[in-house]
């Protein structure tokens, strides 16, 4: 018997409640839409579910991948020979809280998108998460990566993150422990399931808050190919410069892989043009940094994460 048949025992044993899926397609779960099968997803609703998962992965030796909205995700068309963990159920929710009078919290379950949290902000009268309205991916995967836009960053706003441990126990980081960066933080490493997310926003005008949202929509869909699947930004700004301008002074607009392309709307934006595979796509990838290094100096480094290759 083979680790993942013996822990598919041990979850059908030991946690029978939990949804599990083999061989799962990972197209399903990307926005590239691309991606071969995972051997074993499993998609626990509660924190115990949650738990029970990450404690007797555990115990079979088995390091789970987070999956969150998979918007920053690239996956091998072999796809992904191992166990991945995403977040259902009663852990998509998000909720407000009064912790004080003066001070209104935000918590969000890791699942919950980036979108549909700066519209509870905003529906509540809360300001400090517009930025976030059009930021693609779930609290979870935006805190690992301190996802932002326009100038603002989750770490700007974030009180704390509730966490699970790779052996499943529970523990809560104030922000100041999240050691952010830019585009990283302690949970970049992979090793823990952010089970949960508090935000310190502020009381703000509805309208005010409302007409700052729609101007950032405005600018992403004036500027950004939102009508192609895509992963977002492909790169990360470089010290002292900025990716897209770079990769569009070296001539690399529009180019392509068979289905791949640099976006030409946007030349930070690698895009799925139709019938994309993951291996045009890291190709393009590839040809786009090396171009960008032989002519300009400069080395790209991926703002994608790569799956299985």
């Amino acid at each position: 018997m083979d680790m993942f048949s013996a822990l598919l025992e041990d979850f059908h044993t030991r946690a029978p409640e939990l949804e599990l899926r083999e061989y799962e397609p990972m197209e399903r779960h990307t926005s590239f839409r691309v991606g071969g099968p995972a051997r074993l997803m499993v998609l626990p609703r509660t924190e115990g579910q949650a738990r029970w998962a990450l404690s007797l992965a555990s115990a079979r030796g088995i390091s789970p991948f987070f999956l969150g909205n998979g918007t920053n995700l690239l996956v091998s068309d072999r796809g992904y020979p191992g166990l991945v963990v995403k977040l259902a159920g009663q852990l998509n929710q998000e909720r407000v809280t009064a912790i004080r009078e003066e001070n209104r919290r935000l918590i969000a379950g890791a699942g919950v998108l980036l979108s549909q949290l700066a519209n509870a902000a905003w529906g509540r009268n809360l300001t400090g998460l517009e930025f976030a309205q059009g930021i693609p991916g779930t609290v979870g995967g935006g805190v690992v990566m301190n996802a932002g836009a326009y100038g603002g960053e989750l770490c700007q706003v974030l009180a704390s993150v509730t966490a699970l441990e790779p052996d499943g126990t529970r523990r809560v980081f104030p922000a100041a422990e999240c050691h952010f960066g830019y585009r990283k933080s302690r949970f970049s490493d992979g090793r823990r399931l952010i089970l949960e997310a508090a935000f310190a926003l502020e009381p703000g005008d509805e309208h005010t808050i409302k007409a700052r949202m729609e101007d950032l929509a405005a600018r992403r869909r004036e500027k950004q190919p939102l009508e192609y699947p895509s992963a977002g930004s492909t790169f990360k700004r470089p010290q002292g410069y900025f990716a897209a301008a770079l990769i569009e002074d070296c001539g690399l607009k529009g180019a392509s892989v068979g289905g791949a392309q640099v976006s030409e709307k946007h030349a930070g934006f690698v895009i799925n043009r139709g019938g994309a595979t993951a291996e045009d796509i890291v190709r393009l990838m590839d040809h786009v940094r090396e171009t960008v290094q032989r002519q300009t100096g400069v080395t790209l480094e991926p703002e994608v994460k790569l799956l299985g290759f």
